[in-house]
């Protein structure tokens, strides 16, 4: 599925925009994807992968 972590599958969050107003409209919050040639359980190759991730060192970048 598009827009989530090849690795821990964070996705979309979605919630309410709130104005100083008080008024709800929809919105949504997308991981920040980037997309890195690592491997990852033996397999190299291009992933989708948030940068907690990367930050957290779960993939080895080639």
């Amino acid at each position: 599925m598009a827009r989530t972590c090849d690795v821990c599958g964070r996705g979309p969050d979605f919630g309410n925009a709130v104005s100083h107003s008080n008024r709800h409209t929809r919105r949504v919050r997308l991981p920040n994807l980037q997309r890195v040639r690592a491997v990852y359980q033996g397999k190299r190759g291009h992933y989708r992968v948030c940068t907690s991730c990367l930050r957290a060192g779960k993939i080895q970048k080639v």
